[in-house]
């Protein structure tokens, strides 16, 4: 059984104890679990990043945990699969008449786009390992663009006809960076992938994960910022050269308003705790190693998670993504149904078939199968890919794996 050894527990409260006196990163918190417990969680620093006085962060602290809802997502997208209601090979415009007759755009920098119509189905599965060519616009290296549909879109009426509007723009269908499945990119694939599950289940998104996977487990995320939830939330912090400030919307974040939030945005939009994440990314752990009580997921299912599914060009971009990021170890990786994955192994670290990933607000965490530990680890402070988060997200990581026995 995984555990910490007898000074391991001691060396990952330095850690903490050294990360709240240096104060170069705002309030946090830090856990691991093996497969049968909990096994590590600590938090350090105040709500507001000025006030020493405010609320301490605690393993209830809610969290935007951003892209780390597309794990969630996926999940979900099993567990239809598992059930019939949906297939792996379905075409997406089976579900989403909004796919129809997407269209390869040669270079998405131009002021003038040049494109073509894609000769290949987009799939489910494309969706499930993001090679459905759907990509993040990053033109004039911003986000206006993917924010706009984040931000701003949620119509009354139709919500799913809206995001598509906002995502293609002037062209006459959804933009994509290559053929589906013969490449990754990263972007609008989680998304999408809710709006199938909605209307594969019949249900909204929300509804859909609070039935069959927050309920089940115990969990209180939500696409809905709830007072009961916005009573806990971390408020973002934003460093600005080099000095950390309270957040005075120095940028656009998604609509928090509950009562205005029309679209469930299946790859950014979930509010959790990290101690729920913990707690989910256990009972993952625990139906691979057949321990799981209720599991909400069938064991093949859930090994899918961690087999590579990109083609070679897939992987090189995937890793050429991951370059950009300085906490990722140096490795190769994959794409699994539902996270990154590491196809090597990290010495004195990750094992080969560990699945992880993060979200834009400063939230991380892992899952290794072979050692039987996962693990999360999160604030929240833009700008995103903060070197001094990105810094300690790799220094607890590291912490403990050496602390493991």
């Amino acid at each position: 059984m995984v555990a910490l050894t007898p000074t391991g527990k001691q060396s990952l409260d330095a850690l903490v104890a050294k990360a709240v006196e240096d104060k170069k990163i705002p309030g946090f918190v830090f856990g691991a679990t093996s497969v049968d417990e909990e096994i590590y969680f600590n938090a350090g620093g105040n709500h507001i990043v000025d006030d020493p006085s405010s609320a301490p962060v605690t393993e209830d602290t809610v969290f935007w945990i951003c892209s780390q809802t597309k794990l969630l997502t996926h999940l979900a997208a099993l567990q239809l699969i598992e059930r019939g209601k949906l297939a792996e090979e379905d075409p997406v415009v089976d579900y989403l008449p909004q796919m129809a007759n997407p269209v390869i755009v040669e270079d998405e920098m131009a002021d003038n786009l040049v494109y073509k119509p894609a000769q290949n189905v987009i799939r489910v599965k494309h969706l499930l390992n993001f090679t459905s060519g759907t990509f993040y616009p990053f033109k004039d290296a911003t986000l206006d663009n993917q924010l706009e549909a984040y931000a701003t879109l949620h119509p009354k009426d139709d919500h799913i006809t809206g995001f598509f509007n906002v995502v293609k723009g002037t062209l006459p269908g959804v933009p994509l960076r290559f053929e589906p499945g013969t490449n990754f990119a990263y972007g609008w694939s989680s998304d999408i992938l809710g709006f199938v599950i909605e209307k594969a289940s019949g249900q909204r998104l929300d509804d859909y994960l609070k039935e069959n996977i927050f309920n089940p487990l115990g969990m209180k995320p939500s696409f809905h910022l709830t007072p009961e939830l916005k009573a806990k939330l971390l408020p973002i912090t934003y460093r600005r050269d080099g000095k950390l400030e309270r957040w005075a919307n120095q940028g656009r974040l998604i609509e928090q308003d509950p009562s205005k939030v029309t679209a469930h945005l299946g790859g950014v939009g979930v509010y959790s705790s990290l101690k729920d994440y913990l707690n989910l990314l256990r009972h993952l752990l625990q139906i691979l190693a057949g321990k799981a009580t209720n599991p909400i997921l069938k064991l093949e299912a859930v090994q899918s998670i961690f087999v590579p599914t990109l083609p070679e060009a897939g992987s090189k971009s995937l890793e050429l993504f991951l370059s950009m990021f300085p906490h990722v170890p140096k490795g190769t990786y994959s794409w699994g149904n539902a996270l990154a994955l590491n196809t090597s192994a990290v010495e004195g670290g990750r094992s080969n078939g560990t699945g992880f990933w993060s979200g834009w607000a400063s939230t991380f965490h892992l899952i290794d199968p072979t050692k039987g530990v996962a693990v999360v680890f999160g604030t929240q402070l833009l700008p995103a890919m903060d070197a001094e988060i990105l810094k300690a997200s790799l220094d607890f990581e590291n912490a403990l794996y050496a602390a493991l026995e």
